[in-house]
Formats: structure tokens, sequence, C-alpha cells
């Protein structure tokens, strides 16, 4: 007879897999439930049938890089990008500049390509004895849901999802330039749009990772442009900055909202990752917070005292209470500065310009966001 599970996790992405390793760690044994094979995009993800290729990147921090390393699953070069510097532009003159150096860090973040963390941390849970992949959820004293935003385990356990929509689609995809990226990410807000184009391939790489906020209605119609005219308005909007640019994927898009559970945990159960919260991309801190949840919920579980089990309510609720506060925090500040910035009047767009160049003459504030986005 087979020894019982300790851990269920169901859903085996990013978060997932980490918490599962964490957890192995500490002699428990876990069972990982395997969730259909699709191919998303971003925070809610499209299904394999609006997408052909998988154009996922994310920017994570040092705290992030820190933990996949120890659990040997960081993705070697060029699949793991340094940003060396970040540029973000204003839509009537504003502009702010970041550098690792200012922070004596080598990168203010990666940018790692989500199919190649996913490979390695497969292949890390596929040589950990204490993991079992299974199709289906299986009794344990403590269920962890890391199923994404549209889990379906939450209303099982009687969670309420709190949803607020925004009136935007992020269009995503990857891109190669005529010119080296330099390890530049840039940003560009442009009355009401929100444009990424992240360095890929290496410090010394051409490709870069497009994540572009912008009105339903826009989203459809530049999704049905043909390659050439994409990048022809892609173009318009950051110039010559990055040099001359070509589609090199499919396109894939997905609504965005500010999504929160009520509770994460309760008897036996607790959320992670995208189940429990998510978040607009602008930031690009989304797997950053889901991350630090596995961490946080692996390091209450091990410090728990030695008569409480596994699913007791008050040792989750350390977790929960350990986790809200900076989730919330930061989900403040994206859903702010989305307000602020997809107003295309032009008293908004002269507040927050006033504010990007005063921000700009300030070298606290400056390091002080540099060390933030940095993770430290």
């Amino acid at each position: 007879m087979s020894k019982p599970f300790d851990v269920c996790i169901r859903g085996d992405g990013v978060v997932g897999r980490t918490l599962a390793l964490l957890l192995a760690r500490e002699r428990l044994r876990v069972a990982l439930v395997s969730q259909p094979a699709i191919t998303p995009t971003g925070p809610t993800g499209p299904t394999a049938a609006e997408v052909r290729t998988d154009v996922r990147a994310y920017a994570l921090n040092s705290a992030s890089r820190d933990l996949l390393e120890t659990l040997r699953a960081w993705p070697d070069a060029p699949m793991a990008t340094p940003v060396r510097a970040m540029q973000v532009w204003g839509d009537d003159g504003g502009q702010l500049d970041f550098t690792a150096q200012s922070v004596d860090q080598e990168a203010l973040a990666w940018i790692v390509d989500v199919p190649a963390l996913e490979q390695q941390l497969a292949q890390a849970v596929r040589y950990q004895p204490q993991i079992e992949t299974v199709q289906a959820p299986v009794k344990a004293a403590l269920t962890v849901v890391c199923e994404g935003q549209k889990s379906r385990s939450r209303d099982e356990f009687g969670v309420q999802w709190c949803v607020k929509p925004y009136p935007q689609k992020a269009i995503a995809a990857r891109l190669e330039s005529d010119t080296p990226h330099g390890g530049i990410a840039r940003q560009w807000f442009n009355r009401g749009d929100i444009l990424a184009l992240l360095p890929m391939s290496g410090a010394d790489g051409n490709s870069l990772a497009l994540v572009w906020s912008v009105s339903v209605a826009r989203a459809g119609a530049l999704q049905a442009l043909t390659p050439e005219a994409f990048c022809a308005e892609l173009q318009a909007v950051v110039g010559q900055e990055v040099g001359h640019l070509r589609l090199s994927s499919e396109r894939a898009s997905w609504p965005l909202a500010l999504s929160t559970a009520g509770h994460w945990v309760g008897p036996g159960w607790a959320l992670a990752g995208d189940a429990a919260h998510a978040m607009h991309p602008l930031a690009g801190q989304g797997l950053n917070l889901g991350l630090a949840d596995a961490a946080c919920l692996a390091e209450v579980i091990a410090q728990r005292e030695y008569w409480r089990g596994l699913g007791d309510e008050k040792l989750l609720r350390r977790y929960e209470r350990a986790r809200k506060a900076d989730v919330a925090a930061m989900g403040a500040v994206t859903d702010g500065l989305h307000g602020l910035f997809a107003q295309s009047e032009g008293p908004w767009r002269a507040l927050r310009n006033w504010g990007m160049k005063g921000f700009a003459r300030s070298d606290l504030l400056k390091r002080w966001a540099a060390r933030q986005a940095a993770g430290l």
C-alpha cells in the first residue's frame, strides 16, 4: 500500500511546481495535479486555439532568481536575459531612466522565457522522489490551489473571486530587431496605451518580448492587421529607439483585470499565485508575487509547531497575513498607475508627465524605484 500524500497541489504551472519542490525538500510527500495542456500567453491566458506559439516571457527579480537557483531550476542563458537598464517614456515629454549599476546589482530583473523555465522545473520535479504527478486531485492533509485565474477549485472551497475589469486587452508577441537591445527594457505610456518591449535571447541579443495594453476595440483592430501593418503601428509608437522591428511569432491577446480572492485559506486548503490574485502587467510583478507566495507558504509549513497539522487553519492564516499586505500594496500601485495613464485628456497628460519629470530629478526616488524593481 502506497504512503498517503501530505500535500496535494492542484496546478503544475511555474508556481505549483516551485511549491512542490520546496515542500519536497521538507520531506513531505506531494501530489502534483497536472493541468490540461494549453498554451497560455498572459495572466489569464488564451487557449491553444487562440495562439499557435507560446510567447510568454516574465520579468523576474533577484528574490525569484535566488529561489529558483536553490531549486536548480533557473534557465541557462540566453533563456534568462539580464535587464541592465530600464527606460520609461510618457506621452508629453516625461521620461525616466534606471540602471542596475545605480543599486550595485548585476541586473534590475531577468526576462525569462517561460517555456524554458517550465521545462527546467519539470525536470527538477521528475528527479524528486517525494513528488508524484497525478491526473486528478487526491486526498491529502493540505490542498494548495495553483490553477491560475480560471481556477475551478475556488468554487469548491466557497471562495469569492472579486474582479475589477479594465477596458483593455493585452497583446503579446515576439519581435526581432535589426539592432541589439543592449539589455534595456523599455516602456511607453501613450494616451492610455501602455507598451513594453523586453530584451530576450541573451545580453547581446536582438529579440524582444512585446506586451501592449490597448483598448478592447483597438486590440481587435491590431490583431486583424497583417504582420507588416502591425509592426508599422508599433513603430509609430516607439520610433527608431529599438531599430526596425518585425514579428517573429503569432500575436496573442487576453483581457485585463484586477482580481483577488476574498480569502486565501481555510481548513485544509490554501490558494497561491494567480488563483489568489492577479493584476495589470504594467509593473511586471505577477510571477514574482506568485513565487513569493510559494516561498512564504513553504516557510510557514517548515516552521510550524510539531503538534500542528498541515491543514491547520491557524497555521495557514500566518501565510495569508504575511502575503496579503504585499499583494494588496502592489495591486493598489498598478491600479493607480493604470487609472492615471488610462486618461487621455490634456490635463491628465500634463499631470502625469509633470510627475515623471519630477521623479526623474530625484536620485533618491529613482534609487528606491530601482531597488523595488530588483526585488531588494
